[in-house]
């Protein structure tokens, strides 16, 4: 899925999909794992709730900015690519398979940045639920 440098493979923007999808498996499971780490009132004294959503909240920051930084790579890529298909266009105005690729490309581009409104908003999401279960416990560190 992906490299062990932590990037995501760009050429094929499915398998683009795929790997971030796995890749916001901590946001998608954020309700269960709250629930199932963070303790009642009732159960309060038998778990560390303040470390328990520290550790909660660290590995979320950490997802969310390798995702956001593998998704930039990914469209600096792209963005480099399209840039020279359209030197090579302008050179070669009547190249119809050019024509082709360097749409093709730009779609690309335009799906990877779209992705950037996707992260938002999972991103805001599970901040949100993670306040709501876990204010009372850990307060996060103010965001430079």
């Amino acid at each position: 899925m992906a490299a062990p440098d932590g990037t995501l493979n760009c050429e094929d923007f499915s398998m683009f999909q795929e790997v971030l999808k796995v890749m916001r498996t901590i946001d998608d499971r954020i309700v269960h794992a709250l629930n199932t780490t963070v303790p009642t009132v009732s159960f309060s004294g038998k778990v560390d709730a303040t470390q328990t959503c520290k550790q909660l909240y660290e590995s979320m920051m950490e997802a969310h900015l390798s995702r956001d930084k593998a998704i930039k790579a990914c469209i600096a890529q792209t963005s480099e690519v399209v840039g020279q298909l359209r030197e090579e266009r302008a050179k070669d105005s009547e190249n119809l398979a050019l024509i082709k690729q360097l749409r093709k490309e730009q779609t690309k581009l335009k799906l990877m940045q779209s992705e950037l409104n996707v992260e938002e908003v999972v991103n805001d999401r599970s901040l949100k639920v993670f306040r709501e279960r876990c204010r009372i416990h850990y307060t996060p560190p103010k965001v430079k």
